[in-house]
């Protein structure tokens, strides 16, 4: 995804903490996520679920599958 995209949760492949961490954010299945910015040299990435505006390790985001709308 690039900064601007607008994406749909599929699925969250995670441990259980951080699936239940993830969950309390607000990051839940058919929920759609905008990108916003990404930080250089592998840096996190904030992302907007809602209303929300959230910082996520790159590790974090790749257990997140969402489809591009």
């Amino acid at each position: 995804m690039l900064p601007g995209d607008i994406a749909t949760i599929v699925s969250i492949h995670a441990e259980e903490a951080l699936h239940l961490r993830l969950l309390a954010l607000g990051f839940r299945n058919g929920k759609q996520i905008e990108l916003i910015r990404k930080a250089s040299f592998s840096g996190p990435l904030q992302v907007r679920v809602g209303t929300t505006d959230v910082i996520l390790r790159r590790a974090e985001a790749a257990r997140i599958r969402v489809q591009k709308t």
